[in-house]
């Protein structure tokens, strides 16, 4: 199925539980309410995102004078991709990973570690660019944001659940109200999870292709993947927050997979051989 398919569907279920939520605690006023608390908090998200994770992880604008070379390569990115030239930013950090984020185009932002500046050659690097540049595009900080918003909201209401299920209420004698409360209270979440991680695998796919097609091949990007891949196995993100790892273009904790429903991006494997199928 299409990423930008998926991406619709998966948020369209996680909307559809966050109502389902609403309504099953407090009937339509609570789905209003749940609803409304989610749009507040997605604005928050649009327009604060960027701050927020360019503060968390200390980055540094880097002006054209500072660095010349990665700023004609990131102006070249852009032309191609059809966008604004981003600002560049720098985090002073070995592990080598680059993530991109802001509200929109005209408003956006693409980070690079230190590490990654010093593991990748120019062709590598460029493909690295086009991966965050379309994500940019695609308005995927956007979406990422959303979704996170979404599952928070799922995850307060179901901490609600656990509260109800401890210390009583209208339902304790009800054996469906409790049967209901307890998946909303364990399964709900667990769901959700695993949802908004899997628009975040989809994203990735997407801006993998995307991101190549800007480029017209995609060698950069399988060599600077492969790069990464090993690179993160020797130098994990310390100090990395799981919250933000599904923006960083490879994982930034580690090379080693786990489960791969329970994983923020796709094995780098997969990614690979996507790539390589990809016809120009």
């Amino acid at each position: 199925m299409n990423p930008t398919i998926k991406t619709a569907l998966y948020l369209g279920i996680l909307t559809a539980i966050l109502l389902a939520i609403g309504l099953f605690l407090g009937g339509i006023g609570g789905m209003t309410i749940a609803f409304l608390f989610a749009i507040i908090m997605n604005g928050f998200a649009y327009y604060f995102s960027d701050k927020i994770a360019l503060f968390f992880y200390r980055g540094k604008e880097v002006f054209p004078k500072d660095n010349p070379k990665l700023h004609a390569l990131v102006e070249d990115v852009a032309k191609k991709a059809g966008i604004p030239k981003p600002k560049v930013f720098l985090v002073q950090n070995p592990s080598p990973n680059a993530f991109a984020t802001g509200r929109n185009p005209e408003n956006a932002v693409i980070a690079f570690t230190t590490g990654i500046l010093s593991l990748l050659d120019e062709d590598e690097l460029k493909g690295v660019t086009a991966h965050e540049m379309a994500h940019i595009k695609n308005r995927d900080i956007l979406i990422s944001s959303i979704a996170a918003v979404i599952a928070g909201t799922i995850g307060y209401l179901a901490a609600i659940a656990r509260y109800s299920m401890f210390f009583g209420g209208n339902r304790e004698n009800n054996r469906a109200g409790m049967i209901g409360l307890i998946a909303l209270a364990i399964l709900v979440p667990i769901i959700t999870l695993l949802i908004q991680l899997a628009i975040s695998r989809s994203r990735e796919f997407a801006a993998d292709e995307s991101g190549s097609r800007f480029l017209g091949n995609g060698n950069g990007l399988i060599q600077a993947l492969q790069k990464l891949h090993l690179g993160i196995e020797r130098k994990p993100m310390i100090g990395a927050n799981q919250g933000t790892a599904h923006m960083f273009i490879v994982n930034p904790f580690s090379g080693k997979s786990f489960i791969n429903v329970f994983m923020t991006h796709p094995p780098i494997e997969e990614r690979v051989s996507k790539l390589k199928a990809m016809k120009f």
